[in-house]
């Protein structure tokens, strides 16, 4: 509590930007002439009162120009001189003084009247402001023992009022001058108390934090001294080492100068790699960026600049490696062959590089899986006598891992370009992108852009990595992409490269295939010796006829594997004796009953063709020629409803084809003498078989007009007779692609006359001469010679009427 009384007139001593609290000592300059003028005005009138004491000033802290409205009453102890010499006082707070108005006095001071402030506290002191002086004096003796003042200590631990221990904060060299006012102007002792040890408390937490930071900031330094002691040890410890092995003293930077020098970069690469290492000499150990320049200089200095592989001209040495090592694929070993040539003779007339560029090559090996295009590669580079290396494209969806990523990045790497080149060892190796077709893109960018430069024979020979950021030449290389479906790589890609078409092989090349490739090697996988198990070539025959059914030779392989593993277990278990000669009647009981048996050998009853409505049509999928059924029915008029219904999961152009083969018939269904005058009451439906396989493109169109015409007359479809052709309204057929693949396709499938478009008849010369003997094939311009051809005889038909579903 806290109460006024005791009226006095006093001198004003002001304190600018300070705060003097009761029970402090402090010495006063008297050089300055407002604290010489308070002091003397006091003695004066101590001396004319005739009073006993010592003369009294009132302290008084001015912010800015302004005084506070509360004072302290202080006493002159002493006056002399200061530590430094200059004439000084020495002068006490006594207690709070509340100021009133001003009057006059002796001497050149400012006086004010004001009357002390009296202030008491219960006695006995509460349990709650002995909990805060015992506060108190913890926060404070815990700060003083950091600052090691321990007589400060014992006098705090002495003083009992709460008032003086409030004031004692004063001392404290880390309060503002405003919170020292604040604590003067505070009457109640208990909240001056309570204000004092928040002030106490704030500044603690503040000071262990920065203790804190102080304390990790000196470890990072030890860490870096440390760390800086180590490596110039380590330095002395390389010096010691170099001198021992009779090495000459360089740096780091030394040495990758002269190796740069050394290495007969390129001269734009070699004015790159010297600047870089100008920045490596400039920047300290300590600085990340010298490591990413190590890395980089690293990646430069092992890059083939100079290094190149003498092609192998001997172009009938060149044939017999690729006819040896493949057998068919005729297209790609004749465009091995002139490449080979061209080079040659470049070579002989001195035009190794014209107009900056060399003779690379671009090509990409489209078709279906296992007719040996990855293999390829390895044979074409066998056969030009250049390193080979593979990339894998496929699932790649970043641009970076073509193009590398920026330096910037941390971890960056070059390209898979230039790590091709830079493992191949030589800057005219045979590289091939597999799988160029299953390149994605998301928001990582298109990986088939950044190929656009790569594959582009006008460009790529100042191909630029981002990591390298320096032209490289890619222009003698020889790019060989492989792809399942054209169609999936980007037009403009496509636009780069020359196509080459794998189309899969014939009966007769699987023959060969499997006698002297896949047998040999599966043998050795199955730990046999070569003459222990024989397949004659019926047996050969029946596996790649009627155990497989594909373009490649995969299961082909798949198939001889599993018939030697037989083979081998039996041979363990005592039950087959080696040597062992396999035929085509011991297939069934090794590896079971085939599963792709020929139409044309299956019973008539069960033939897909034994009722009118089904026709056999020929299709291009992503594994190659696939033969494709028809099969159409009319709904019974009084309980379906009309229009055309189409089943098999196919797509739009599939759809209008049936649409124009529907009114086709409809339009001219007298003229070829079928019974269409029901058609309009009655639903047609039309179904492709292996509904869970998308289907689309026109080229079934002559088939789905060959079934429902079928449908119609009630004449069955020729079981030996496969078609493929788009149709018009006006019944013009109209080619269509992928006929080598189909015709292979029906010779696999046992058929024995196909019929394609008139327009297509100069893509027979494509198709092997095996197996144009082997088929009849009728090139036809109108659907009506299509129905003459497909359609048995009216006699032989079970019906003439049409079928209802």
């Amino acid at each position: 509590m806290a109460s006024t009384s005791t009226p006095l007139t006093l001198p004003v001593l002001p304190l600018d930007d300070e705060v003097v609290l009761p029970g402090m000592v402090v010495p006063l300059d008297l050089s300055d002439s407002e604290v010489r003028a308070a002091v003397e005005a006091a003695q004066a009138a101590a001396r004319s009162s005739g009073a006993q004491g010592k003369p009294k000033v009132l302290l008084v802290p001015r912010i800015d120009g302004t005084y506070a409205g509360i004072g302290v009453l202080g006493t002159v102890e002493q006056v002399g001189r200061l530590s430094d010499g200059d004439p000084g006082a020495l002068i006490r707070g006594r207690g709070r003084v509340k100021i009133g108005a001003g009057t006059t006095g002796p001497g050149a001071a400012l006086w004010v009247e004001g009357t002390t402030v009296e202030e008491s506290v219960p006695d006995p002191l509460p349990g709650q402001i002995t909990d805060l002086v015992k506060e108190y004096k913890a926060l404070a003796t815990s700060w003083l023992k950091k600052r090691g003042a321990w007589q400060v200590v014992d006098r705090v631990q002495q003083i009992d009022g709460v008032s003086a221990l409030a004031d004692n904060s004063g001392y404290s060299p880390f309060l503002t001058v405003a919170q020292k006012v604040e604590l003067l102007e505070t009457e109640d002792p208990v909240a001056r108390l309570k204000l004092a040890t928040e002030q106490l408390r704030d500044h603690l937490a503040e000071q262990d934090v920065a203790e804190s930071i102080a304390k990790d900031v000196q470890e990072g330094v030890d860490k870096q001294q440390r760390e800086f002691l180590l490596r110039r040890q380590l330095e002395a410890v390389r010096k010691e080492l170099r001198e021992l092995n009779g090495e000459k003293e360089g740096e780091e930077s030394d040495d990758y100068r002269a190796r740069v020098e050394a290495a007969g970069l390129p001269e734009k690469v070699r004015e790159a790699a010297l600047k870089e290492v100008d920045k490596l000499e400039r920047s300290s150990d300590q600085n990340p960026e010298t490591a990413w320049i190590r890395t980089w200089l690293d990646t430069v200095l092992e890059m083939p600049w100079n290094e190149r592989t003498q092609d192998s001209y001997d172009i009938k040495r060149a044939k017999e490696v690729l006819d040896a090592e493949h057998a068919g694929l005729e297209d790609v070993k004749e465009r091995i062959t002139e490449y080979l040539a061209v080079r040659k003779r470049r070579a002989d007339r001195g035009l190794g590089v014209v107009g900056g560029r060399r003779g690379g090559a671009v090509l990409a090996l489209v078709g279906p899986p296992g007719v040996g295009k990855t293999s390829l590669g390895e044979s074409v580079a066998h056969a030009m006598g250049r390193k080979f290396v593979r990339v894998a494209l496929g699932g790649v969806r970043d641009e970076a891992e073509i193009r590398g990523h920026r330096r910037t990045y941390v971890g960056a790497l070059p390209g898979r370009i230039v790590r091709a080149i830079k493992e191949a060892g030589s800057m005219n190796p045979v590289v091939l992108l597999d799988e160029i077709d299953k390149v994605g893109s998301d928001f990582r960018g298109d990986p088939a852009a950044a190929l656009l430069e790569v594959l582009d024979p006008a460009q790529n020979h100042t191909f630029r990595d981002h990591y390298l950021e320096v032209e490289l030449d890619l222009s003698d290389v020889v790019f060989l992409a492989t792809a399942n479906v054209l169609e999936a790589i980007p037009e403009a890609l496509a636009d780069r490269m020359e196509i080459v078409r794998l189309d899969g092989y014939t009966e007769d090349e699987k023959v060969v295939i499997a006698r002297d490739h896949l047998l040999p090697r599966q043998l050795e996988r199955a730990g046999l010796e070569s003459g222990e198990v024989t397949l004659d070539e019926p047996a050969l025959r029946k596996l790649a006829g009627e155990y497989t059914r594909e373009a490649g030779v995969r299961n082909l392989e798949r198939s001889i594997a599993r018939l030697l593993r037989k083979v081998a277990a039996q041979h363990e278990l005592g039950e087959q004796e080696l040597p062992v000669t396999i035929g085509e009647g011991d297939l069934r009981g090794l590896i079971g009953r085939p599963h792709h048996v020929p139409e044309s050998a299956q019973d008539p009853a069960e033939r897909r063709t034994s009722v009118p409505g089904v026709a056999t049509g020929l299709a291009v999928t992503g594994a190659g020629g696939d033969v494709l059924f028809v099969e159409a029915s009319l709904a019974d008029p009084e309980t379906g409803a009309a229009g055309l219904t189409l089943t098999g999961q196919l797509g739009d152009v599939m759809k209008e084809s049936a649409q124009i083969a529907l009114s086709f018939l409809r339009s001219h269904g007298a003229e070829l003498e079928l019974p269409v005058t029901g058609l309009k009451d009655r639903g047609v439906h039309i179904h492709f078989p292996a509904g869970a396989v998308p289907k689309d493109g026109p080229s079934a169109g002559i088939t789905m007009t060959t079934a429902l015409a079928s449908l119609l007359s009630g004449r069955l479809v020729r079981t030996d007779v496969a078609m493929t052709g788009e149709v018009s309204l006006t019944g013009r057929v109209l080619p269509i692609g992928g006929v080598k693949q189909k015709l292979l396709a029906a010779h696999r499938a046992g058929i024995t006359t196909v019929v394609i478009p008139k327009r297509n008849e100069a893509d027979l010369d494509d198709v092997p001469a095996e197996i144009l003997d082997k088929l009849e094939v009728h090139p036809v311009t109108d659907v009506r010679q299509v129905l003459e051809l497909a359609l048995s005889p009216a006699t032989t038909a079970p019906t003439a009427e049409p079928v209802a579903a």
